[in-house]
């Protein structure tokens, strides 16, 4: 299945009002199911890349397994007009999972939809408090810079969400791409779970406005640092706050604001200094 096709588009210079043919490239979007042991979970409209990512990263940042290593097996199975992922739970995950079950749709604005209960909804997180990840100013410009550079389906088409994960003196180690903002943060927890990448170790940068879903998200891979290129939620920033975890948000080339747990980020005369 593509990740994009080019479509037809009548061109118009409102300048002089020509019109041109032509053709653009736009990102396919299609349902992605999940079926865990044989349940559907849920089904989510998504871009058609990364799909083992998908899976894993989903599972881990719902609470359904731990890590990789809870899952047996995957099948992917391609129906033309959607794709179901199959994932095979070992026995103590699969438990587990029973035990919490819940059936819950997810359009790419929304990634709550079919949760059954306001608790289920503003879980806590995990606490990051305790990691000692630091960034100057220089970082912030450079991690969303270089995300950037690494999206190369919204190069093509600029109707995409990123994700990465930033590293000091690495850069962007991990990038994913999605229709979806959650999509892509979910491919990036699975891509990284994969590969054997510490969160702890890193910064998350999205390309998209922070919800609270990314906020528990981005405490589920373990990053303590959240980078953003649009605004917070309210609750994202409350959130975040409770967990420890430094956001910062609105990054515009060198100009950014810090919005929960400034202590990471050194600027001015203490970035001179480090």
């Amino acid at each position: 299945m593509t990740r994009a096709t080019r479509h037809p588009v009548s061109r118009i210079a409102r300048r002089d009002g020509a019109v041109a043919s032509g053709r653009r490239l736009v990102p396919d979007e299609v349902p992605v199911a999940f079926s865990f042991n044989g349940t559907t979970h849920a089904v989510m409209m998504a871009s058609p890349g990364d799909l083992e990512d998908f899976a894993v990263g989903f599972a881990i940042t719902e609470g359904i397994v731990a890590s990789p290593a809870d899952i047996a097996g995957m099948a992917i199975e391609d129906h033309g007009e959607g794709i179901d992922i199959q994932v095979a739970l070992k026995d103590e995950a699969n438990g587990a999972f029973q035990a919490r079950r819940r059936r819950m749709a997810g359009p790419v604005g929304c990634g709550l939809c079919g949760i059954e209960s306001i608790e289920e909804a503003l879980r806590p997180v995990a606490g990051v408090g305790a990691i000692s990840v630091t960034l100057d100013a220089g970082d912030i410009a450079r991690a969303t810079r270089l995300l950037s550079s690494r999206q190369k389906l919204n190069a093509e088409t600029h109707a995409v969400h990123g994700a990465g994960f930033f590293v000091r003196g690495k850069g962007i180690v991990v990038a994913r791409e999605d229709v979806g903002r959650h999509n892509a943060l979910d491919k990036l927890a699975g891509a990284l779970a994969r590969e054997g990448v510490d969160g702890r170790a890193g910064t998350v940068v999205i390309t998209s406005r922070v919800s609270v879903e990314m906020v528990q998200k981005t405490a589920a891979i373990g990053a303590s640092v959240l980078l953003a290129i649009s605004a917070p939620t309210a609750l994202a920033v409350r959130t975040a706050e409770a967990a420890g975890m430094t956001l910062v948000a609105l990054v515009r080339g060198d100009d950014f604001e810090i919005f929960t747990c400034p202590d990471r980020i050194r600027t001015g005369a203490a970035a001179d200094v480090a």
